[in-house]
């Protein structure tokens, strides 16, 4: 049988040699970047005046003044003021290997040597089924049926698609609910969702949407009691009305709020008994616990009809059971995914299992165990500083800090920037800094060289 053109492209040896001399010199530059470096003052200047002008082009300024170089080193990297920072936030999440890494920039090659640039609904290649099976295949490793994946290019679209997934099932139902302080995205539809009046300012009402009280964990008991009562009240005012409920099972935005599996399961038991969509948004929590999905790090596998993903996938989706597969034309776009975006999706998911991520044993927890550590060590000098409570679950880290002050918290976050770490903040009243580390990269020492950096802020802040 003959070969494809293709494989005969691919398996060329000056392709191969350009792989190995691509990776040989991205060692040798990365080994400039050996940790954290102050800013260059000679380019200030310069510096400020593409901040400036970045900030003019898309009509308001960045929200951290980053721009980087192009080039880092697992959890550092190079920005274009000659500075080399910490990335604890990695894009709110993105940047699972962190920067530069190796295998991604090889990955990136397979795509740029594809036969086009985007892939899309009407014409995918091998690989874009391929990573619908690496996703079907995860979703399900504990029993969900979640059978179905429909790719796509952003965390709000994997929404959209999940809510009209969710609409059409139980049409003519025209509402859904989620939780106080939710956030699923910036588009029309997902704004509505988000529970933040500032992201709808201006806009009309796309969605309506009920609210419920999320977990408290101060009382089990009584908030699943809350919950429920609100449930049910809802249902009662908006008989066959409600199509369902969005499950976001860590607030990102919303301050990284955890859920708890007993709250989850009462909550979706009782979705489950009166016919309505179990959604859940795994968006930024996807590969943050000791499982793969949220909802399986807290045993839900059982319940779940719908999931969004995304962030650290590259390519976000929507994974769906059979019962929730839709007619045709409901879902259908121009673009699913970058080629490129779709190797390095396939190589995050296997590098996530290979380096023993997940596991109550796993990386995700491992970091929970040694930020929580070091933290706690920096309240217990500290108190007045830094608050002994630490939020989110696996390697979502939040926590507080001058007690969520939101002028003096924000003036932590310029001050660690300044000093060499990027954080971001999350949450209102209070707000709080969170942390993503890229755990995957993460090496001995970067824990303690991250959280020494934050003691130096919290005693600058302090004056």
């Amino acid at each position: 049988m003959t070969d494809l053109a293709a494989q005969t492209f691919h398996a060329d040896p000056r392709l191969q040699q350009a792989r190995r001399l691509i990776a040989e010199v991205l060692n040798d530059a990365q080994q400039a970047l050996d940790g954290v470096r102050p800013a260059d003052p000679d380019k200030a200047d310069a510096y400020q005046a593409q901040l400036d002008a970045f900030a003019k082009l898309r009509g308001g300024a960045l929200p951290i003044p980053y721009l980087g170089s192009g080039l880092g080193n697992g959890p550092l990297v190079e920005l274009l003021d000659g500075s080399v920072k910490y990335d604890m936030i990695c894009g709110i999440g993105v940047h699972g290997l962190g920067h530069s890494d190796s295998g991604l920039i090889d990955a990136g090659l397979d795509g740029a040597f594809g036969d086009a640039v985007m892939q899309g609904n009407l014409q995918q290649n091998a690989e874009s089924a391929a990573l619908c099976e690496d996703l079907v295949e995860r979703a399900c490793r504990f029993g969900a049926k979640l059978e179905h994946c429909f790719l796509t290019t952003s965390g709000s679209m994997a929404n959209d698609n999940a809510l009209k997934i969710v609409f059409q099932k139980h049409a003519p139902a025209d509402r859904i609910m989620a939780f106080s302080h939710c956030f699923t995205g910036r588009t029309l539809a997902q704004a509505s969702v988000t529970d933040k009046a500032a992201y709808r300012d201006g806009l009309p009402e796309s969605v309506k949407v009920g609210y419920l009280p999320f977990f408290k964990p101060d009382d089990k008991a009584k908030s699943i009691d809350s919950t429920l009562k609100h449930l049910d009240n809802h249902l009662a005012r908006y008989a066959g009305r409600v199509a369902g409920v969005m499950f976001e099972m860590i607030q990102g935005e919303g301050g990284y709020q955890a859920g708890d599996a007993g709250f989850f399961r009462a909550v979706m038991s009782r979705c489950k008994e009166h016919g309505l969509a179990v959604w859940v948004d795994e968006i930024q929590s996807f590969g943050r616990t000791s499982k793969p999905f949220a909802f399986q790090h807290y045993g839900l596998d059982d319940l779940v009809d719908v999931v969004s993903v995304g962030k650290m996938t590259q390519v976000c989706a929507t994974l769906f059971t059979g019962d929730y597969n839709p007619r045709p034309g409901l879902i259908s776009q121009t673009f699913t995914g970058a080629s490129s975006q779709i190797f390095a999706a396939r190589e995050v998911l296997k590098r996530l299992d290979e380096r023993g991520v997940f596991g109550e044993d796993g990386l995700n927890m491992q970091a929970r165990r040694r930020f929580a550590d070091l933290l706690h060590a920096i309240h217990q000098r500290h108190p007045d500083k830094l608050g002994e409570a630490l939020f989110g679950e696996g390697s979502m880290i939040g926590f507080e800090v001058f007690g969520g002050d939101p002028k003096q918290t924000k003036t932590v976050m310029d001050k660690l920037y300044e000093l060499g770490v990027i954080a971001f903040v999350c949450g209102a009243d209070p707000l709080r800094l969170r942390f993503l580390p890229p755990v995957a990269v993460l090496r001995d020492g970067d824990a303690e060289a991250v959280c020494g950096l934050l003691e130096r802020a919290l005693v600058v802040a302090a004056g």
